[in-house]
């Protein structure tokens, strides 16, 4: 095999460490992006929490830090936007794609980013994240202790009762088998073969220790189908409620009847009028199908928003929520430090600590521009449904935002994932306001989000003595001149939870 020599031209992209901090920062969610700045700041000394009246300064290679003097730029935590008079905000008509000309970088940007990271765009010598911590922050354990779950409600009850050893260990077999709902699920022989054989337990004396828990709170705990679920709870209203034994009969007798909303057949074998059966139908809808689910067996998951918009002189604005990270600068004193010749290990330690840092600010910088302007443009194209609401959603995908901000749809990904904007209408992830589109008999489309909410408001509206079906929504669709097949309908109906219209079916 004759060997030779040739040139071939070709890119490559190598993932560097700072591309993938860059990367990771992008996608850290606001609670990560504390956790991960508060890490960057105990392992790189030069790095430090900024106060709130300091200057944001960084220092370079060659001398101290000087506050920048460029109000054209975004700057890091978005201090200004346009100028110096602006917060970290946009208004809709500003033009966020194109950041002024700054000072020259502290240092040269490498060759080998991919286009989607393009930091020329973003690096400003003001690197300072301008994010405060947040006041008033309570107790650890009182935001974050463990609630009790349903388990520890009824062992603490089963302890308060006075019980023989034998039917306290039933007791807990049954405590054992009971679900998150409340809903017991094992059988009586089930419950009896759980238990020593030595103690020969019979199956009716685990039924009596099955009643003894169902007495436990809260009400219908420890019930084995929703029929008894519902009974239970019946049974322990006061006797001169309104309407307590017709419902008590209605779940024990004819139950298959009420499940199938079968009403003429139900007020035929119970003897009421319709009148009479709305009444007990109104008590039998008070009741808890899950009464398990209200005890503090799921924790609290608190969302604080990345973006805020607000509406100002009639014109909508963005700005990113300066609460949500601490703010970081470069610690001038270690910066200070610095020999430029001298090679001892102290010296270099430095200069790569400093390197590190201006790295681990340029890519915070990055990542809160970039999360400004995409939330800016889906701002701006979702002004109908802050408006209006979702009815007025339009259509939109990753596509249109990254084309919009010149960024690569993996970052608009990253970008709009675990990132939340808080608006007049709620707090949302930014990946809400990102849907498909049906087309309409005019041609043009209409939002998934808005048809869902279409679909939602004729559900709400319609008779329930005769519900729509699937396919009559889809014609009342048709005519609002939006094409939706029948199964498209049945498809966002049950993305809902609505349940079909025979289910729906009531008497008031």
């Amino acid at each position: 095999m004759k060997q030779s020599l040739s040139l071939r031209m070709g890119q490559q992209l190598a993932m560097t460490p700072q591309l993938q901090q860059a990367i990771r920062l992008m996608q850290l969610s606001a609670l990560e992006l504390r956790a991960e700045v508060q890490q960057a700041i105990e392992s790189n000394p030069m790095l430090d929490l900024a106060e709130e009246d300091e200057d944001d300064v960084v220092a370079t290679d060659d001398e101290p830090p000087q506050a920048s003097d460029d109000p054209g730029n975004i700057e890091a935590g978005g201090e200004s936007f346009e100028d110096d008079d602006h917060p970290a905000s946009t208004e809709l008509d500003a033009a966020t794609d194109e950041p002024g000309e700054g000072p020259e970088s502290i240092e040269e940007i490498p060759d080998d980013l991919p286009v989607d990271v393009s930091w020329d765009d973003v690096y400003q010598p003001t690197t300072t994240a301008q994010i405060s911590a947040p006041e008033g922050d309570g107790g650890f354990e009182e935001r974050n202790g463990a609630a009790d779950t349903l388990h520890d409600h009824l062992l603490w009850q089963l302890e308060l009762t006075r019980l023989s050893d034998r039917d306290r260990l039933a007791a807990m077999t049954i405590i054992g088998n009971i679900d998150d709902d409340g809903m017991l699920l094992a059988t009586l022989e089930e419950l009896v073969h759980d238990m020593n054989p030595a103690l020969g337990y019979a199956a009716d004396e685990m039924e009596a220790v099955v009643k003894l828990v169902q007495s436990f709170e809260p009400s219908g705990v420890g019930a084995r189908d929703l029929a008894e679920c519902l009974r239970l709870q019946l049974e322990q209203l006061p006797e001169d409620t309104a309407w307590r034994s017709e419902a008590i009969g209605v779940l024990r007798d004819h139950f298959p009847l009420l499940a199938r909303r079968d009403f003429v057949a139900l007020a035929r074998r119970v003897r009421l009028s319709e009148e009479e059966l709305v009444e007990v139908m109104t008590l039998i809808r008070s009741l808890n199908p899950r009464p398990g689910a209200g005890i503090g067996n799921r924790g609290i998951e608190y969302v604080e928003p990345d973006v805020l918009v607000t509406k100002r002189n009639g014109r909508w604005t963005v700005e990113l929520n300066q609460d949500a990270a601490p703010r970081v600068r470069i610690n001038e004193d270690y910066a200070g430090l610095i020999r430029r010749a001298d090679p001892s290990p102290e010296n270099q330690y430095l200069k790569n600590n400093l390197q590190d840092a201006k790295w681990f600010l340029k890519n915070l910088d990055y990542r809160n521009e970039t999360l400004l302007k995409v939330a800016a443009k889906i701002v701006e194209r979702q002004v109908g449904f802050l408006e209006h609401g979702e009815e007025a959603m339009q259509p939109l995908v990753l596509a249109d935002i990254a084309t919009a901000v010149d960024r690569h749809e993996s970052t608009i990904s990253r970008v709009t994932t675990r990132k939340y904007m808080a608006t007049p209408r709620g707090v949302f992830e930014l990946k809400y306001f990102f849907s498909s589109h049906v087309g309409t008999v005019t041609g043009g489309e209409v939002s998934s989000t808005a048809i869902r909410a279409l679909i939602r408001k004729l559900t709400a509206e319609e008779n329930p003595r005769k519900p729509l079906s699937d396919s009559r929504i889809a014609d009342l669709l048709k005519e609002r001149s939006i094409k939706v097949a029948r199964r498209t309908v049945a498809k966002y109906r049950e993305s809902l939870a609505i349940p079909p219209s025979n289910e729906r079916r009531r008497l008031v």
